[in-house]
């Protein structure tokens, strides 16, 4: 994905308890209409795949109607704006993750969700790396994040590294249903190769993995204050030792997901 260039890292800072947080930027350029429809192609395929609209949508709806009306979050309408920024963060660190760091990053939360206003549950990220293409290894990895997002100027949104540190808490309750329904989607797709990957990482007694947690904030530019940022406390996280924080600033936030939607909703 083209538009994966467009992310920079820019710094490091620490947190009060003294763990690293990586600082990296998302300054996008709309007005570049091949990267930004290869883009918005990749996001509607999120919630459903190409090859699988014309038998989803009713036969005399528009493929437009059908994505703006049934699949994509209302823009304007509560709660439609706030899971639209929910699901674009967790789409960017999931393309983050399969295409800056090389994880398998499986696609099934969004593409069958039933109300489109509504979260999904379940771990919000969930990546996996294998040392080899042939057997399994106890240098198998899998990384679990928590993902939040907001660009208005409110307390809750400049906190918003603490919350995914927060809730990535439960992210360990949460895994063994999350591992579950991504391998129940691959049966239903019948591509069992995949499922199996999956059930490699739902009993680790006879291979152990490596396991890595992750809390991720994105911000618009605008909210973005480093001071904030590092009043973050990770020492009640269970698994302070191999939690990983990461922090987007991302420019013209609200702007950029309102195009990316409408543009993959119009040129569906």
């Amino acid at each position: 994905m083209d538009y994966i260039n467009w992310l920079q890292k820019e710094t490091s800072l620490l947190s009060v308890d003294g763990k690293t947080i990586e600082i990296y930027s998302l300054n996008c350029d709309l007005s570049n209409d091949a990267i930004m429809s290869e883009w918005a192609t990749h996001f509607r395929n999120q919630y459903c795949d190409d090859a699988e609209i014309d038998f989803l949508k009713p036969k005399h709806q528009s493929r437009k109607d059908y994505l703006n009306q049934i699949k994509f979050p209302d823009p304007s309408h509560a709660p439609g704006p706030s899971i639209r920024t929910g699901d674009f963060g967790e789409i960017v660190i999931s393309d983050f993750l399969e295409f800056l760091e090389n994880y398998w990053v499986p696609r099934t939360r969004y593409n069958r969700k039933t109300i489109k206003d509504e979260s999904e549950k379940g771990t919000d990220v969930l990546a996996f790396k294998f040392t080899s293409p042939t057997a399994f290894s106890t240098n198998d990895q899998l990384c679990i994040f928590e993902v939040k997002a907001g660009y208005t100027i409110t307390k809750d949104n400049y906190d918003r590294l603490q919350d995914a540190v927060n809730g990535s808490q439960k992210d360990e309750k949460r895994k063994a249903e999350s591992l579950n329904a991504i391998k129940q989607r691959f049966i239903d797709l019948k591509q069992f190769n995949e499922a199996n990957k999956i059930e490699r990482f739902q009993d680790p007694a006879d291979i152990p993995y490596i396991q890595e947690y992750g809390a991720a904030a994105l911000f618009d530019e605008n909210i973005f204050l480093p001071t904030r940022i590092i009043s973050v406390d990770c020492t009640e996280h269970s698994n302070n030792d191999i939690l990983r924080l990461i922090v987007i600033s991302v420019k013209e936030m609200k702007t950029l997901i309102n195009s990316l939607y409408k543009r993959a909703a119009d040129e569906a």
